[in-house]
């Protein structure tokens, strides 16, 4: 869940033990007398409600060619080149014939730079002050009802995780 912007554990904290086939016993830090959570590679998926993680402060980046041709594998590259060189981290993306649209956090140095950067070679459209909602082992209308009158921009869903960019 660290992936999705959960502050628990990162899982690159969890790879060495995962290496060493050593389980990782997570307990809430506000109740540890509770059960908690074992991590290892034979544990049971087992999820009784889905997992929210909600990030405020996003943008959302649509950027398309000057010349109106296709978004190509060169154009992504020259693109995640220019977000790594300006270390701004990618949350969702999404991208079609024509365009391709990044989710990050805002932080205006950043954002900033990464914008004059992509603005010599690329159209760019942004929104602001946008939120990303990540579910993980989602059910049924869960998204419907979380989302509920507000305005989506992206929303992707895969089988284990579903996010949604909204206004």
């Amino acid at each position: 869940m660290t992936y999705y912007g959960a502050t628990v554990i990162h899982p690159k904290t969890i790879k060495p033990l995962q290496n060493a086939k050593i389980p990782l016993l997570v307990k809430p830090f506000n109740h540890p007398e509770e059960a908690g959570t074992i991590i290892k590679e034979s544990a049971a998926h087992v999820f009784a409600k889905p997992v929210i993680i909600i990030k405020q402060n996003q943008v959302l980046l649509s950027l398309s060619t000057k010349d109106y041709s296709f978004i190509s594998e060169d154009h992504l590259s020259d693109i995640f080149g220019k977000f790594a060189k300006t270390h701004v981290k990618i949350n969702i993306m999404q991208t079609s014939a024509l365009s391709f649209s990044v989710c990050f956090d805002y932080k205006e140095e950043y954002f900033n730079k990464l914008l004059a950067s992509l603005k010599e070679d690329y159209k760019a459209k942004y929104n602001s002050d946008l939120t990303l909602i990540t579910v993980r082992h989602s059910v049924d209308n869960f998204i419907k009802n979380l989302t509920a009158g507000k305005t989506i921009l992206i929303k992707q869903v895969s089988r284990n995780t579903a996010q949604v960019v909204v206004k």
